[in-house]
């Protein structure tokens, strides 16, 4: 297990650049070719598709196939699904089919999703192979996920690659590069032992976990939360680059490169990372919970009074608290479901924690954000104005504001502050007891 984490960093670092890659700046791509309307579906679907390939996957590398060689598989599809789409992008020109490219990104997707799960699942089983603490190590080697996220995001950005198809070239790249990188990580175990019930043999014994009133809680307000987690990857850099089309902010750095802005953001995220073991001993999971909620009510609060001129502070100060809204969520998040589930339920507890955010979530998101708030207050037609446009976008971002503040309130007063600090339930205890049981809630303040 020599120089485990330095490797594990470098997983994380390839992981994350395959997303960044494309996912804050495909939106420009779109509306390039006149796909503009269209974009909230190529990230509503990166929501349908984590409904069921997280916790599916997840299931295949607790039961039978090692997580380190599941990961592997879904990048080499990711990826030649990812390339494939560029193709069509590539020989299309501006005459770029809806149906074909959206048919392959949801192709590419539909295992990557997996991956973000997959890629926790073996970082945490090499760190307990090397008797090492997850709660402690794992942001330090997270952090490396969040800065491959950014060098990839700044590379699509001065190669002008976020304008054209070329970004999702470089995705199916990198994803091609990880699937041969994960064969290297130490192997993972399976459980073959004989299931006693449908549910136990499909591995579907995680879901019982909202037996739990703890947990369930805690599901429950991570897919309400969910709801906003793509919404500005959506939208955040077309709206930035949008102001290159009014006159007073045409010239300014900002308006002409939005992806490398929108970096910030992931930068912000780095540091906050390496925050979150201090924060969870601190403030606990509900402390950290509802830090990340009230981030998210600044972060599109400041995008609904910023520009890309004297306004920039303000989209610096959104992209700034992005870190806290992000990994506040989903790290810590993640922490706190391995804390409370036994390693034979641990890649289907992560994908059930990805269902419930990236899935439920960010799906029921995207798609209400396009269709009853962005499109009804954003024109996306090639003759819209600019200057009337802006109007619009900041109404889109107070109305998300306000969501995200209202999650806020009623999870300070619903979700009960947890009070043991680590309680790994196995699958027997989860079959055994029910919600009605106060006394079996899980109680975890990560203290």
């Amino acid at each position: 297990m020599k120089g485990i984490k330095g490797r594990l960093a470098l997983l994380n670092f390839i992981e994350f650049a395959v997303w960044g890659s494309y996912l804050v700046s495909i939106g420009i791509y779109l509306h390039n070719v006149g796909l503009g309307a269209q974009t909230f579906w190529f990230y509503t679907i990166q929501g349908i598709v984590s409904l069921f390939m997280p916790a599916l996957i997840g299931i295949i590398a607790d039961k039978w196939v090692p997580a380190q060689k599941m990961l592997s598989l879904c990048h080499i599809l990711a990826g030649v699904f990812m390339i494939l789409a560029g193709w069509h992008c590539a020989y299309a020109g501006n005459d770029v089919t809806f149906g074909t490219i959206f048919t392959f990104y949801t192709l590419s997707v539909a295992f990557f999703m997996p991956t973000i799960g997959l890629c926790n699942s073996v970082a945490f089983n090499a760190l307990n192979k090397a008797g090492l603490d997850t709660v402690t190590q794992f942001p330090k080697i997270r952090v490396w996920g969040t800065i491959g996220f950014i060098c990839a995001e700044l590379f699509v950005n001065f190669t002008n690659f976020q304008l054209s198809y070329k970004q999702l070239f470089t995705s199916g790249i990198i994803s091609i590069i990880m699937a041969i990188y994960a064969l290297t990580m130490p192997a993972c175990p399976v459980d073959h032992s004989k299931s006693t019930s449908l549910s136990d043999s499909l591995g579907l014994n995680a879901f019982k976990l909202f037996k739990r009133k703890t947990m369930a809680i805690f599901f429950i307000f991570s897919m309400f939360l969910g709801v906003c987690l793509q919404i500005t990857n959506s939208y955040g850099t077309m709206f930035i680059d949008s102001f290159k089309h009014i006159a007073e902010y045409a010239e300014t750095w900002g308006a002409n490169n939005a992806t490398a802005l929108t970096a910030i953001s992931q930068a912000s995220e780095a540091l906050c990372i390496l925050a979150i073991p201090f924060c969870l001993k601190k403030f606990g999971i509900k402390g950290v919970m509802l830090m990340a909620m009230f981030a998210w009510v600044l972060r599109f609060g400041f995008f609904g009074i910023g520009n890309t001129g004297s306004g920039l502070i303000f989209l610096i100060l959104s992209c700034i608290v992005y870190g806290v809204a992000f990994d506040f969520f989903n790290v810590a998040g993640g922490l706190f479901v391995d804390l409370q589930t036994d390693t034979k339920l641990r890649s289907s507890a992560q994908g059930l924690f990805m269902i419930m955010t990236n899935g439920i979530g960010a799906s029921v998101g995207t798609l209400l954000a396009g269709t009853l708030v962005v499109n009804k207050y954003v024109d996306m037609s090639a003759t819209a104005s600019a200057i009337e446009n802006l109007s619009g976008w900041q109404h889109s971002w107070f109305i998300f504001a306000a969501y995200a503040l209202i999650i806020s309130i009623l999870f300070f007063f619903i979700f009960k502050a947890p009070k043991d600090s680590v309680h790994h339930v196995t699958a027997a205890e989860i079959a055994e007891e029910s919600g009605d049981n106060p006394g079996g809630d899980i109680n975890s303040n990560v203290e």
